[in-house]
């Protein structure tokens, strides 16, 4: 029975080069033995099968792995990909395993008894079951949602292994395999003729066409497509071309597995060119090396943008996974392309071109556009894509903007959405979960499961006419009890307590996870309504029902939104001394205190922070963005200490107005300068004097270097700038003794 239903599915797919999904429920032993059979009577060796599996056995291809590493998949195909969801269902290895099945090739699902697959717990519900909440208060409401689909959709199997029953065959009489468009060489191409000769579809060969304005420097070239569409393919047949004609290319991606694709292409074309350096090896992956002294390395996005100006071209894949302010970066590159997915658990297409696009319109590149339409990996129509964009909502969208362009505060209600609500409302969680993909470039499938089973997450909106406007996911932290604060001080983590967990171990305070918060995960307003004060409203409603000690946030720090939290009633308590590898940017964590409790671990960590800061930006934050110093600085709720002695007053005062040299007493200047830039009610500054304090007293730059970046002639003339910001600071914070310092040179 099973090896005739996968023979006949395999046989389908085949004919309509599509996939199909086969699942086996029931005892586990029984689910393997099922799929063994299946992959012997559909005809598909071990070595083109992989297994992912929580298990230590003997996998069912040739190779296994790991769920919690399903990213290692990413840019491979496979003929059969078996998922074994009895240890744990994680909706990101759902999503990266059934990516890398080629047409013609079949999914295999591995899973309990599906009516009682929602009511057991696994290994993935224990990473949600956050303290106090254990495996139990999971609600499995996911897994009710993936038994529904896999039950509604075309094209999937189901057999009982239990009862040797097959509920349903999967088979969908497909139309004959459409035939492929022909890709054709254009005649007037600088690319190497080989390059479009390996490219599979017309498509494919339009946007490589594409890549070719890139020679000419000030260009810019934005590729979207949905996963399947070879555009990374595309991308690294364009570098191939590139590098072969002695240009640097610069790939950057949000990990190296994710520009796998590319690096493959790349080295087939300059392999087929005869064009590979006789020092080139494929144990080196993340380099290529061209004859021609052409070269394609691969850079994380954090150290990618450092170095973009010195490249030829630079390609960003999946752009979208990658934060707005980070892309940025890429505009100083000589050329840049923007590789990205439209829908997709690398990341949102609608983020990024409704954030991102405007700024790279505005820039002083010329840009172009390039969409692949027509699948690759498989034919048009595969019901598995169908399948998997439905289940992992990766095909959710916010509402039209017309239906909620007119929001206001005043036109829009609060609610709370319960799980179990948004389990049978899904228009609900649709657009809940599609604002929040179009909004964060890190939502992924998990967070799907999350939104939906996590004890410790609740779901916050506002609706527009009955359609999300605005949206919050918070998660409870704090309220430890004693051991497991000891654990952290000495040197344990704690999962989903971030607030409480960098404030214990980091910062050693073994009191900072007694008081109960709700840290704010995800806020995002929808791009037709912002700047209208929602994203406000909705905090300000959460607080209003809620009753928590303290409210807090942690994120990649930008002026823009530390002004936000700011403006929010959040104020900073850490700065991290590291960039995150992805973002690029220093996570900075604000709270907003609710109750004594609340005030009491606000106040001290705010006056410790004021404390330590200045230490930190002359060390190992001396390169941080001088706008993101002032803006965190801001934040602070805390004014850092002016008092100097009469002595250093007059130090002051004397390089401020006469001979005195600021260099012999720096830590008096570190002082004012931080007592200023922590002041809310001090005005006294313009922007680009508060960026000459932050680069020269208290990052130390250079002063040529400073010079360089503000605009002022010479390092002399940066060094006077910076006595001339001084006398306001002594007008206004300075004692008697400056007062007189000064008269001895102005009066």
């Amino acid at each position: 029975m099973t090896a005739d239903l996968a023979a006949a599915l395999r046989d389908e797919a085949r004919r309509a080069n599509q996939r199909r999904l086969l699942v086996f429920a029931g005892a586990h032993d029984a689910c393997r033995s099922a799929a063994r059979e299946a992959l012997a009577g559909a005809g598909i060796d071990a070595t083109a099968t992989t297994e992912v599996t929580a298990r230590e056995s003997e996998s069912l291809g040739h190779e296994r792995v790991a769920p919690k590493n399903a990213d290692a998949l990413l840019g491979t195909t496979r003929e059969c990909v078996v998922l074994d969801c009895h240890d744990e269902c994680r909706p990101n290895a759902l999503g990266r395993a059934v990516g890398a099945v080629d047409g013609g090739g079949l999914f295999v699902l591995l899973t309990p008894p599906l009516d009682d697959w929602p009511d057991r717990r696994d290994g993935f519900d224990d990473t949600l079951a956050v303290t106090p909440f254990e495996a139990d208060g999971v609600t499995g409401n996911f897994r009710a949602r993936l038994v529904e689909t896999l039950r509604a959709h075309r094209g999937i199997a189901i057999v009982d292994v239990d009862t040797e029953t097959v509920e349903r065959d999967g088979c969908t009489d497909p139309s004959p395999r459409p035939p492929r468009t022909t890709p054709s060489v254009p005649a007037d191409s600088e690319f190497p003729r080989a390059a479009y000769e390996a490219c599979l579809t017309a498509g494919q060969a339009d946007c490589l066409g594409a890549f070719e304005r890139l020679r000419t420097p000030g260009n810019a070239l934005v590729v979207e497509a949905d996963r399947g569409r070879g555009k990374s393919s595309a991308a690294g047949l364009a570098a191939g071309a590139f590098a072969a004609a002695g240009q640097r290319v610069l790939v950057t991606a949000p990990g190296f597995e994710s520009a796998g694709a590319v690096f493959e292409r790349a080295r087939e074309l300059l392999g087929s060119l005869d064009a590979l350096a006789e020092s080139d090896c494929d144990d080196r992956p993340r380099r290529i090396d061209a004859a021609s002294g052409g070269r394609i390395r691969f850079e994380p996005p954090s150290t990618a943008v450092e170095s973009a100006a010195a490249a030829d071209l630079v390609v960003v894949d999946e752009a979208a996974a990658l934060p707005v302010d980070l892309l940025g970066g890429f505009l100083d590159a000589p050329a840049v392309a923007f590789v990205t997915t439209v829908h997709g658990y690398e990341g949102a297409g609608r983020g990024f071109s409704v954030r991102f696009r405007d700024r790279l319109d505005d820039s002083a590149l010329d840009v172009a556009e390039a969409r692949l339409d027509e699948p690759i990996r498989y034919a048009a129509g595969d019901p598995v894509e169908v399948w998997a964009f439905r289940a992992l909502c990766l095909d959710a969208r916010p509402p039209v903007d017309p239906l909620v362009a007119d929001a206001t505060p005043e036109t829009v209600t609060y609610e709370r959405l319960e799980s179990a609500g948004l389990l049978a409302n899904k228009h609900r969680l649709r657009e809940a979960f599609g604002l929040l993909i179009a909004a964060h470039y890190r939502t992924e499938p998990n967070d799907l499961a999350r939104l939906l089973d996590a004890p410790n997450v609740s779901v916050h909106v506002l609706l527009h006419r009955d359609h999300v406007v605005s949206v919050a996911l918070l998660a409870r932290e704090g309220g430890l009890p004693a051991d497991r604060r000891r654990a952290v001080y000495e040197g344990s983590r704690i999962k989903g307590h971030l607030l409480p967990d960098v404030l214990t171990s980091q910062l050693r305070d073994e009191e900072a996870g007694v008081a109960v918060g709700q840290r704010v995960l995800r806020i995002a307003t929808h791009d037709a309504a912002r700047s209208r004060g929602l994203g406000s409203h909705l905090l300000d409603s959460v607080r209003e029902r809620i009753e928590t000690d303290w409210f807090g946030v942690g994120y990649g720090a930008t002026p823009e939104l530390v002004d936000f939290w700011w403006r929010n009633g959040f104020s900073t308590v850490y700065l991290a001394t590291t960039r995150n590898e992805r973002s690029g940017e220093h996570s900075v964590l604000m709270v907003d205190p609710l109750t004594d409790d609340g005030r009491a671990l606000h106040d001290r960590h705010a006056q410790w922070f004021v404390e330590r800061v200045g230490g930190t930006l002359s060390d190992s934050l001396r390169d941080l963005d001088p706008d993101v110093v002032r803006a965190v600085l801001a934040g602070a709720a805390v004014t850092a200490d002016h008092d100097c002695s009469p002595y250093e007053w007059r130090v002051v005062a004397s390089a401020a107005h006469g001979p005195g040299l600021a260099k012999t007493h720096p830590h008096v200047f570190r002082r004012l300068a931080l007592a200023h830039l922590t002041d809310p009610e001090s005005t006294a500054l313009s922007a680009r004097e508060e960026r000459l304090l932050v680069m020269r007293v208290l990052q130390s730059r250079p002063a040529s270097a400073i010079a360089d970046e503000l605009g002022y002639d010479s390092a002399r003339e940066c060094l006077r700038g910076l006595g001339d910001a001084y006398e306001p600071l002594i007008e206004r914070y300075g004692d008697e003794a400056a007062r007189a310092e000064r008269a001895r040179y102005v009066d």
